[in-house]
């Protein structure tokens, strides 16, 4: 993995990481665009985490802090070079983030229906919480 490099994104990586979600994540959220991303960047420089090789996007994590609690979103590695511990890489430095920060648990959003998702973070030391059940709104 020594080939491997892991930043952060910046705003001119925008349009770059929502290409990159369309072909390598799933499903959508209502603040997949260029705006969504812009105010993430904005708000928190060091949240979304760029795997690259050979100039590459390869995957991405977004390692949101709050103060209060560690929430990983968008986990994503391009379907060609899946198992080669991408996922694990960008979770360790999402990990170290937190743990910089004072994090104490990491709450991950993993889609129910993507079963190749739970294997995923499963593999690098995640386990679901059942009790647990997500309700949104919408504010637009």
């Amino acid at each position: 993995m020594s080939d491997l490099h892991i930043r952060c994104a910046a705003p001119s990586d925008i349009d770059t990481v929502l290409r990159f979600w369309r072909e390598a994540a799933e499903g959508t959220s209502i603040s997949d665009d260029h705006d969504g991303l812009a105010r993430l960047i904005t708000r928190d420089p060091e949240a979304l985490l760029l795997a690259e090789r050979d100039d590459l996007l390869r995957g991405t994590v977004i390692a949101g802090f709050d103060g209060w609690r560690c929430s990983a979103y968008r986990l994503a590695v391009h379907p060609d070079c899946r198992r080669q511990g991408i996922a694990g890489a960008l979770m360790e430095a999402a990990e170290q983030r937190f743990a910089t920060l004072g994090g104490r648990r990491v709450d991950a959003m993993v889609l129910e229906a993507n079963e190749q998702a739970h294997h995923t973070w499963a593999a690098t030391g995640y386990h679901r919480e059942d009790h647990w059940r997500r309700w949104v709104k919408p504010l637009r």
